[in-house]
């Protein structure tokens, strides 16, 4: 099972509006993209995928483990 990551888009400081929410590989590629947390989720378990999201927005560094928690 493969890690994605889960992050809102855009990207940015937390308080600003998400717009949808991006599942993304190790490498930034765009897996799909969904209207809610939740269903980005789904989506990549249900695919075999290990989902991770960030513990905080503007901390998304995929190469800081600490950045990310299993969803």
């Amino acid at each position: 099972m493969a890690n994605v990551y889960v992050e809102a888009r855009p990207k940015g400081r937390d308080g600003t509006p998400i717009h949808d929410y991006v599942v993304e590989d190790h490498a930034d590629h765009e897996l799909g993209t969904f209207k809610t947390q939740k269903e980005a989720i789904d989506w990549a378990k249900k695919n075999n995928h290990h989902p991770l999201v960030a513990r905080v927005r503007h901390l998304n560094d995929k190469k800081i483990p600490d950045h990310w928690r299993a969803a």
